[in-house]
C-alpha cells in the first residue's frame, strides 16, 4: 500500500537528528513486520489518558502489535477515558496552579495528569463497582486471572456499555480485548484498581491470590517469547519505567538463568524518551548499554528518539499504518 500525506511529509521533511531518529525508527519496525517478526510495545507514564488509543487502537486490530507491556495506569486509564470522557477537565494552565487550586480540584474529585483531570467518581467508581463483582465470582469459583484479563471479561461483558462516552473504536483496550492480546502488566498494585483491591485484601474480603502476580506475568512472557521468536521479536518501548525495564529482562532471564543459550536476543529496539542521559538512569541509558546485559545483541537495529512521546508515537504508528 502506498503511503499517505502524513507519512510523505515526514519522509520529506524529517532529515536530521531527533527528526531523522524517528523516520529511521519506523522504517526498522515496518523492516521487522515484513520480515515476519513480531513486536512487543511498551506503554509508559500515561498514554492511555493522553488518548494515545484514538491510533493505537489501529495499529492492533491491524495486528501491527503482538504482545503488549504497560502500567496497571495504562491498563485501567483507556477504560476510564471510555466511560467518564465527559466529565474530564482539562487544565491548559497547569503550570501556573496554586497548591491551594490543586487542593480544589483534589475536593472535587479532579485528579491531575500534566493538563488533564480524571474525574474519580465517573471514572474510578464506574470500573470499580463491575471489577469488584468480577473479583468476587473468581475467587468463588476458585479461579485466578490476570489483572489485564479481568478487565477484558468486563470490556467484552457489556457491562460498561450504557457509560461509553468515546467511540469504541478509540480504545486500545477494547480492540486488544477482542484479539484477546496478551498484555504483561508489571506491578498493576501500584495501580488505582490495584490498590482498590488491595483495600479489600486488607479488609478480609478477598484474597492476593485471586489476582495473579508479576511472578506469573514473567513466566508467561518467558513462555511467550519462546513460543514466538522464531523470526524475531522487536521491542518498542514508549517512555521509561517498570513497563520496559520488566519485559525486555526475559531474555537475559532465559540465557542466563535458564541457561537456554539458543534464545535469540530482541530482534530491533526502539526507545521514545524524554530522560537524560546520564546519572544511573535505566530510562536514559543509551541502548549499547543493553548489549552488556544481554538483552540486545552487536546487530540488532537500536534506535533513540529523545523528544515527547505524544508527539512521536502517533507519527510512527501514522507511518506504519501507511497514514
Amino acid at each position: 500500500m502506498s503511503k499517505g500525506p502524513i507519512s510523505n511529509f515526514i519522509s520529506k521533511y524529517y532529515l536530521h537528528f531527533n527528526a531523522a531518529a524517528l523516520v529511521d525508527a519506523a522504517k526498522g519496525y515496518e523492516q521487522q513486520l515484513q520480515d515476519g517478526a513480531k513486536m512487543l510495545v511498551s506503554l509508559a507514564g500515561a498514554m492511555s489518558t493522553a488518548e494515545l488509543g484514538k491510533i493505537f487502537a489501529e495499529m492492533i486490530r491491524q495486528d501491527k502489535v503482538h504482545i503488549i507491556s504497560c502500567t496497571g495506569a495504562n491498563l485501567e486509564e483507556d477504560l476510564m477515558n471510555l466511560v467518564a470522557h465527559s466529565h474530564y477537565k482539562r487544565v491548559p494552565n497547569y503550570r501556573d496552579l496554586t497548591p491551594q487550586e490543586e487542593w480544589d480540584l483534589l475536593e472535587k474529585g479532579l485528579n491531575r495528569v500534566t493538563d488533564t483531570c480524571i474525574p474519580e467518581e465517573e471514572a474510578f467508581r464506574r470500573l470499580q463497582k463491575h471489577i469488584h463483582q468480577l473479583w468476587k465470582d473468581a475467587e468463588k469459583a476458585g479461579k485466578r486471572y490476570f489483572p489485564h484479563e479481568f478487565m477484558y471479561q468486563m470490556l467484552l461483558s457489556g457491562v460498561l456499555e450504557e457509560y461509553y462516552e468515546i467511540d469504541l473504536k478509540d480504545s486500545w483496550m477494547y480492540a486488544a480485548a477482542e484479539k484477546n492480546l496478551p498484555i504483561v502488566c508489571p506491578g498493576w498494585e501500584d495501580s488505582t484498581m490495584g490498590n482498590i483491591f488491595a483495600s479489600y485484601v486488607l479488609k478480609g474480603e478477598l484474597k492476593a491470590s485471586t489476582v495473579k502476580s508479576g511472578i506469573e506475568y514473567m513466566t508467561f512472557l518467558a513462555d511467550w517469547y519462546t513460543a514466538n521468536s522464531g523470526k524475531g521479536i522487536g521491542f518498542f518501548q514508549i517512555g521509561g519505567g517498570i513497563a520496559g525495564d520488566f519485559p525486555i529482562c526475559v531474555v537475559p532471564m532465559l540465557y542466563q538463568d535458564m541457561e537456554r543459550t539458543d534464545t535469540p536476543f530482541w530482534s530491533y529496539f526502539c526507545q521514545i524518551s524524554d530522560s537524560t542521559t546520564s546519572y544511573g538512569s535505566y530510562s536514559g541509558a543509551v541502548p549499547n548499554e543493553k548489549i552488556t546485559w544481554g538483552k540486545l545483541g552487536i546487530d540488532t537495529p537500536k534506535f533513540i528518539i529523545e523528544s515527547d512521546a505524544t508527539i512521536v508515537a502517533p507519527l510512527i504508528f501514522a507511518y506504519l499504518l501507511d497514514m
